[in-house]
């Protein structure tokens, strides 16, 4: 093992297609239960309100998580709290997949979503184990694995279920991690933070950090516009799916979301283009491909294209729109992150965590809005919150001071 001397200090390259293939499975984690809330709520017996909370208790539980468990990585040795949490993980999952009472699914419902976290566990590791150079592409190349996971998770997860039952796909996953803890056992660094604090004060300069830090603000504010966007169209993307002139099964719906994967190598370009000092331009064009998204798919489910162009049109317009949305927002993410972690080495780990932590509220805020949307003007509301949200995280692209090159500007603020 090689062991870190110090922050953003290595002997040795990060693994990148490890830490790729990890978040990727872990992220699974997040959305697995979304397209089986169904089967769970029938099969533990659920009314509609309390089978909802499992989602949102996992969420909540990756939330708490972000702000309370990520802080970790500036106090504690790296390797053994990521190994420990995903421990944890993989444990939860696997009680999930057991015959338990409703009111303990949902419990460890939130603690599959507190220890899901490790996922920004492992980023500014992988950070810390780069030179300033490379790490706009190193992280991108990681964000493609995140991002490929959590949008596969929703399709596996239905076909899984759909074949051998929704506590298959908790104990596929639950497996996957044990043999993914131990991959990672065997290749993951040792990293001790150079500085020690009480774990209370740790947690309160969070406040600080984001007070002090306006990339990180603005970085953090674009990421949760452009998630909200994105969540309002996948959180409701299957009810449009599911009626004429669509008509889409189970399975159809799954190779829908399938294809809209082709969207996460926005990625490791938007990495590149961030190392090359063309962040500020990278962006605008996200931004402007979220918008072009949002319109194209509230085109595509208009009333009048349903009634005027043939079937196979509308699913080429609304499976664009999924393509150049999912693009938009990785792009989006990859490049706000590379900003954030070129801030304070020594706080990687909780600039991390706020980031994700803003951004994954967004996101929740796009959800929400988009069903109350749904319920009073139909898809073209679930469009009208996606577009909102794409305009706002456009009208945060003024570029900071040092955001956009690497290099002296940027090492001021290490």
């Amino acid at each position: 093992m090689n062991r870190l001397a110090e922050v953003g200090v290595t002997t040795a390259p990060a693994p990148v297609r490890l830490f790729a293939l990890a978040t990727g499975v872990i992220v699974v984690s997040l959305y697995l239960p979304q397209p089986l809330v169904g089967l769970i709520g029938t099969s533990l017996a659920l009314s509609p309100a309390a089978a909802g909370l499992v989602s949102t208790l996992i969420l909540a539980g990756y939330a708490a998580g972000l702000f309370l468990l990520v802080p970790l990585c500036d106090l504690v040795e790296n390797r053994r709290l990521i190994l420990a949490t995903l421990a944890t993980n993989a444990a939860a999952l696997a009680i999930a997949a057991c015959p338990i009472a409703p009111a303990g699914f949902l419990a460890i419902s939130f603690v599959v979503g507190l220890s899901t976290c490790s996922i920004q566990m492992l980023v500014p590791l992988a950070a810390a184990m780069t030179v300033e150079a490379q790490r706009g592409r190193v992280i991108g190349n990681i964000m493609s694995g995140l991002l490929l996971g959590a949008m596969l998770s929703r399709p596996l997860a239905s076909l899984v279920a759909e074949r051998f039952g929704w506590r298959a796909a908790y104990a596929l996953l639950a497996a996957a991690i044990v043999l993914l803890g131990g991959m990672l056992a065997f290749r993951l660094p040792h990293r001790q933070p150079p500085k020690t604090t009480r774990y209370r004060v740790l947690v309160g300069s969070l406040a600080t950090l984001w007070r002090e830090e306006p990339i990180l603000r603005r970085r953090a504010l674009s990421a949760a516009a452009s998630f909200a966007a994105f969540n309002a169209f996948w959180s409701l993307i299957a009810l449009p799916l599911a009626a004429p002139p669509f008509g889409f099964g189970a399975v159809g719906i799954a190779v829908f979301a399938l294809a809209s994967v082709s969207g996460a190598i926005s990625a490791p370009i938007a990495g590149r283009l961030g190392d090359a000092g063309k962040a500020g331009i990278a962006m605008r064009v996200a931004h402007v491909t979220l918008i072009v998204a949002t319109l194209l798919a509230g085109v595509a489910g208009s009333s009048w294209a349903t009634t005027s162009l043939p079937r196979d049109a509308l699913i080429a317009m609304m499976g664009l729109a999924a393509v150049l949305l999912d693009a938009g927002t990785i792009a989006d993410q990859a490049l706000g992150r590379r900003a954030v972690n070129l801030l304070q080495a020594e706080a990687r780990g909780r600039i991390n965590g706020l980031f994700t932590g803003v951004f994954f509220i967004g996101g929740a805020i796009g959800s929400a809005v988009a069903g109350l949307a749904w319920a009073h003007a139909g898809w073209i509301g679930v469009c009208a919150v996606g577009a909102t949200g794409a305009l706002v995280a456009l009208a945060l692209d003024r570029q900071p001071l040092g955001e956009g090159a690497s290099g002296p500007a940027l090492q001021s603020c290490e």
